[in-house]
């Protein structure tokens, strides 16, 4: 981990183990054109008009002390993670309100529910999609489209080998982050299958009124119950305490 970050290298637009039948169409959510440059090829396609569900799933996951994050690292986070999907939301929009039927289902994380030391940008970016969500779906819900935020914990997707980490050479920081980041990455280790947060957005999508909020994995409900109950000051010292952060 070092002041420039380290982020991954690029990823293959398209997966090498294709599903037959299914149109691969490559998307940079961090460049700024990119949702309106893939909207034009899906018009070109004739496809364009036919979008009835989009799921907002890509992201960056982050991390550094807040006094270390570069402002170009959080610029690109807040691109991939919130500018990006809303963009994409307000291009679909249209043709689904026209129909009198849609859904866009905002992946976020619950760690912009519950934030955790050293995550204040993922936390922040997450906080902002679920609240755009939040507000568009009572916007659209006369018109027959619904909006939900699916807020999944841990989950064994391997982030962490892909995460994006900040933090200067000598920093004051470096035993916190160490810290977060091992426990951190060993709960997503542990953590539940992707297969059961998709079917989670599964039920999102089918359900004739779907749920504004849906949380799956870390427990969930449990930490939303505690949360209503304790103080917050008290409920932000358990989730640091679960990163092994005493606080």
């Amino acid at each position: 981990m070092h002041g420039a970050g380290n982020r991954p290298k690029p990823r293959p637009h398209l997966p090498a183990d294709r599903i037959p039948g299914v149109r691969y169409l490559p998307l940079d959510l961090a460049d700024p054109d990119g949702p309106d440059r893939l909207a034009a090829e899906l018009e070109d396609l004739g496809l364009f008009d036919d979008i009835d569900v989009l799921i907002n799933n890509a992201g960056e996951s982050q991390s550094g002390p807040f006094e270390e994050l570069p402002a170009e690292a959080i610029e690109r986070l807040f691109r991939t993670n919130v500018f990006g999907p809303v963009r994409l939301s307000q291009l679909v929009l249209p043709g689904m309100r026209a129909r009198r039927r849609g859904r866009i289902i905002m992946v976020g994380s619950m760690l912009g529910s519950f934030p955790l030391a050293h995550r204040s940008s993922y936390s922040a970016a997450k906080a902002a999609l679920r609240t755009f969500a939040t507000a568009a779906r009572q916007e659209l819900s006369p018109f027959g489209v619904w909006v939900s935020t699916v807020e999944p914990g841990s989950i064994a997707t391997g982030i962490g080998l892909r995460r994006t980490k900040y933090l200067e050479e000598g920093s004051p920081y470096t035993q916190d982050v160490t810290t977060m980041l091992e426990h951190l990455d060993a709960n997503e280790r542990g953590g539940i299958p992707a297969a059961k947060v998709a079917a989670t957005i599964v039920d999102a999508i089918i359900a004739p009124r779907p749920r504004e909020f849906y949380a799956v994995g870390s427990r969930a409900p449990l930490p939303f119950l505690l949360g209503r109950a304790l103080p917050r000051e008290l409920m932000s010292k358990i989730v640091a305490a679960q990163h092994g952060l005493k606080r």
